[in-house]
């Protein structure tokens, strides 16, 4: 028997799983703002291209999509993150892999600006990152393309792949995810806040009592939001 996808559902908003079951879109995400911000706003990108790694983790994929349904940025990935996800998630979590597909249909109805699609000709002339991980600045300078004046960046966990320097000469910045949530925390505390407190449920699997929010963090390699959270107890 297959397991259950952890969280039952790859969207971030309360009600996605009813809509899902119903075959409903959820409601569009809202254009990036950043309404009375905080400190550290403008250090903050107005395009994120989410990597395969961040999507995978409940956690994260669940508070930056939610962020991002906030109108904090515009979400960004490819036809080929989206195909790793997939591919991925049915084999680590063994769902079929037609409901994992459904659910990415879904996440794309959400954020119907997010894909761009076959992003191959944008790899060109890119030569110090690793190869395997081109894909993911071609997305970026895809979205920059789609977006002119927005600032744009990559969140990943395997930021040793990507040549800063390189992807600075192409306009993107790149974050690992706890250093770009402390940031977030900075610009949008109230927000941060409240998605701080939800995250045990967040990560809960189906049918088990939530983990306290210091475990989860410290399992997700959140360290630093970890710390600035126990600072404010």
């Amino acid at each position: 028997m297959s397991a259950p996808l952890p969280d039952s559902t790859v969207l971030s908003s309360p009600d996605a799983a009813s809509r899902l079951e119903a075959g409903r879109p959820g409601p569009r995400a809202t254009s990036p703002h950043f309404a009375a911000p905080g400190a550290g706003a403008a250090a903050l990108p107005g395009i994120l291209v989410l990597d395969t790694c961040v999507l995978l983790s409940n956690v994260l994929r669940r508070v930056f999509l939610r962020l991002a349904e906030q109108g904090c940025f515009i979400p960004v990935w490819s036809e080929r993150i989206g195909g790793e996800w997939r591919r991925n998630a049915a084999r680590i979590w063994g769902v079929p892999a037609d409901d994992i597909a459904a659910q990415w249909q879904a996440l794309q109805q959400i954020f119907p600006q997010a894909c761009q699609g076959d992003v191959s000709r944008h790899e060109s002339g890119l030569q110090r990152s690793d190869p395997k991980d081109w894909h993911v600045i071609a997305a970026g300078r895809s979205a920059k393309g789609r977006h002119p004046g927005r600032t744009a960046a990559i969140v990943t966990r395997n930021t040793k792949d990507f040549n800063r320097t390189e992807l600075r000469g192409y306009g993107l910045v790149l974050f690992e995810p706890d250093d770009l949530l402390v940031r977030f925390h900075a610009a949008r505390p109230a927000l941060m806040g409240a998605l701080l407190r939800r995250i045990p449920a967040m990560a809960a699997p189906p049918g088990q009592e939530p983990a306290d929010l210091e475990s989860i963090l410290k399992r997700e390699r959140l360290f630093r939001l970890n710390r600035l959270y126990r600072s404010e107890r």
